[in-house]
């Protein structure tokens, strides 16, 4: 007898993946908390989803609900995870800040550096919390 193929064609149950727990160790963590990855630590120990986060905010920083897209994860399990990152300082994190200018744009003006709106930011993330 086959089993039958799980939802989203995952292996693992989410509370595996969280070691059965629901909530993070933080409550400060948001869709838009901005990840990086501390380059000096070993990520020898880790489960294969943390290591996974750790490779992804490596490059640069990215998104707590990116990293959620690219993991195939829900967002309330990818928090426990990077929860537990931060806990044991493999992971940093930031939260954008309104008026952040894009460090990223070079080559430009001071004046032509474009500034985020919050009103803006707002919409994304209340079109992102619908969608969950």
């Amino acid at each position: 007898m086959t089993p039958r193929p799980r939802p989203g064609g995952r292996l693992v149950r989410s509370y595996v993946v969280t070691d059965g727990r629901a909530r993070p160790t933080r409550n400060t963590l948001d869709l838009i908390t901005l990840l990086t990855a501390a380059d000096d630590l070993p990520t020898t120990g880790l489960t294969p989803e943390k290591r996974r986060v750790t490779e992804l905010c490596r490059h640069g920083a990215l998104s707590l609900g990116e990293v959620a897209g690219h993991l195939g994860l829900p967002v309330s399990v990818t928090k426990v995870l990077v929860a537990d990152l931060m806990d044991s300082g493999h992971i940093v994190t930031r939260t954008p800040s309104p008026g952040f200018t894009n460090p990223f744009e070079q080559g430009e003006r001071p004046s032509a550096v474009r500034r985020f709106d919050a009103g803006i930011l707002q919409e994304v993330l209340d079109g992102l919390r619908a969608r969950l």
